[in-house]
């Protein structure tokens, strides 16, 4: 089976984790890429991307934003406030928060609208055919059956994550934790953190279902912007 690829926004760029499927298990590396142009250029190309950003923009603002994003708080339940309304298209080019806050964007996508601005750059309904907006809690749901006890943050929470991946990837604990902390020591806590590793590693793990046909997507007749992108989110 091709590779696929899992990946997550961090301070030094993009965390990318490259999945293959083989006999009974997964195998897993780990990159970082400064530039999702980058992530674009990886040889051999995965044949799936699973990216949490948002993918396809609103013109004018919604209550809750996007079908999408709506439809996947009410799955999270306890989790919802994992997912934002991202900002409309008109607002990507804002650099202050005074230019967005009153637009009902949160810090948080505020903090990621560089991001958002550097793949809405890029991509185009043609790479959409292999590039999905995915998000690592509405994956770890699908895993678990059941949005995540924990905040990621917490030690509880990455316990809880990390036994979740042992099951969908078919490695121990101790075989995950050990690919976790060596891409750590490859790469300093100022560039990726932990958290961000097992939201790539879900995302990949989604991608692998996007590439057997076993994922789903919200929702599931999914509206497109301006731009002939589809807002949706994988899982």
């Amino acid at each position: 089976m091709s590779w696929v690829a899992g990946v997550d926004g961090c301070r030094a760029g993009w965390v990318v984790v490259l999945a293959q499927q083989q006999i009974g298990k997964q195998d897993h590396h780990i990159k970082l890429c400064t530039h999702f142009a980058e992530v674009l250029s990886l040889s051999p190309r995965p044949a799936v991307i699973a990216v949490d950003i948002p993918i396809g923009l609103l013109d004018t603002p919604q209550p809750g934003g996007r079908e999408c994003d709506r439809q996947a708080r009410r799955l999270l339940g306890r989790r919802a406030s994992s997912v934002f309304t991202p900002p409309t298209r008109s607002l990507l080019e804002s650099t202050r928060y005074e230019q967005v806050r009153s637009h009902g964007v949160s810090m948080q996508a505020f903090n990621i609208l560089p991001k958002i601005r550097e793949v809405d750059r890029l991509i185009t309904p043609e790479l959409q055919t292999s590039i999905h907006e995915s998000h690592p809690e509405l994956a770890f749901r699908s895993l678990a059956g059941a949005p995540m006890q924990h905040n990621k943050k917490m030690a509880a929470g990455h316990r809880e994550r990390l036994r979740a991946l042992s099951q969908a990837q078919g490695e121990s604990l101790r075989e995950i934790s050990r690919r976790v902390s060596d891409a750590l020591r490859d790469y300093r806590r100022v560039q990726v953190v932990p958290d961000d590793i097992l939201d790539a590693s879900i995302l990949a793990w989604t991608a692998l279902r996007i590439a057997n046909g076993q994922a789903t997507r919200l929702p599931p007749d999914p509206p497109v912007d301006r731009k002939g992108l589809r807002m949706e989110i994988w899982h």
